[in-house]
């Protein structure tokens, strides 16, 4: 495993990190047991970083996450949760709600601190509220030593860059914008590296378009991105590739992203991911990949308030 600096945090951090939702039986009906030792697998293999939320299974990630880390060595650990986002439609980014958000998440984990905490999915309130009272919040539970860092995450890039424009964070966590059909978190970087701010990047499959398995019937991407993913999965099996590996290649290839989140509940999952890491991309089929998937390059779609999605979504 591969490890690169997150920011001015001096964290160092896996290139591929484990992003724990899948523990909370979002994406299919997991097994306890099995989550517990997917998460074991990925710690053994190297992996540091495991982000999770309250949001995820509606506190079900954390507390399964809880049981699977509570033998682990916590030093070894690099945990990140979020607050503010509780369900599909809830979200509460007032002082008091992010204080207490925090000291169950601290319960539910099974510990008295965590590394970083991110504002989850701010695009859905004004920004007035989240820089009002959020924010104040972040400094007073630093201030308690029960966050270490803290920043936040969200679809639009806008979310970076309107955060950034108002005060310093620690770390950001973008998801669906570097990956094999969209780069634009590419757009941002040196703004991010100007300012020193760490970055996590997750979804690498864009949340399931870029896998053999059709994408979701909830999946937001249009018609002409989802036919284009498949015509891109269909080519790597023609070739005797899979997209998917392809895709985690991808993204944990490129050394100004420090670390891409992937989320499973299956230890053999992990461990392929993992182990992809460490082998060499296919440039050929990598580049006739991109060449599918050209027509649709940097496509994304809305998230939120329109206040915060600009010219990255389209």
């Amino acid at each position: 495993m591969k490890y690169r600096k997150l920011g001015r945090t001096g964290l160092e951090v896996s290139v591929l990190s484990f992003g724990a939702s899948s523990l909370g039986s979002v994406f299919r009906e997991t097994d306890e047991a099995e989550s517990v030792r997917t998460v074991h697998t990925a710690v053994d293999m190297g992996v540091n970083l495991i982000d999770v939320s309250p949001y995820y299974g509606l506190t079900k990630a954390e507390t399964v996450l809880g049981k699977a880390i509570a033998g682990l060595p916590r030093e070894k650990l690099i945990l990140s949760t979020k607050a503010g986002r509780y369900g599909a439609e809830e979200f509460d980014f007032s002082e008091k709600r992010i204080m207490s958000s925090v000291d169950e998440s601290l319960q539910r984990l099974g510990t008295d601190y965590i590394d970083i905490l991110y504002l989850h999915d701010i695009e859905f309130v004004p920004f007035e509220q989240v820089a009002e009272e959020a924010f104040p919040a972040l400094d007073k539970l630093k201030e308690q030593g029960k966050i270490r860092y803290s920043g936040v995450s969200g679809l639009p890039l806008g979310v970076f860059e309107r955060s950034l424009a108002y005060r310093d964070l620690d770390a950001v966590l973008s998801y669906c914008h570097y990956s094999l059909n969209d780069i634009s978190l590419l757009d941002i970087l040196p703004l991010l590296e100007r300012k020193g701010v760490g970055l996590v990047n997750a979804s690498p499959l864009s949340m399931g378009l870029l896998s053999m398995r059709p994408a979701p019937d909830w999946h937001p991407a249009d018609m002409e991105l989802r036919a284009l993913c498949k015509e891109a999965a269909e080519h790597c099996t023609a070739r005797g590739a899979d997209l998917t590996k392809l895709a985690v290649q991808f993204s944990t290839a490129n050394e100004r992203i420090p670390t891409t989140l992937v989320s499973t509940a299956n230890p053999a999952n992990i461990r392929s991911n993992i182990e992809w890491t460490d082998e060499p991309l296919d440039d050929e089929l990598l580049s006739e990949v991109l060449a599918i998937l050209q027509p649709v390059h940097n496509r994304s779609w809305t998230s939120g308030r329109p206040e915060y999605n600009g010219q990255n979504n389209r």
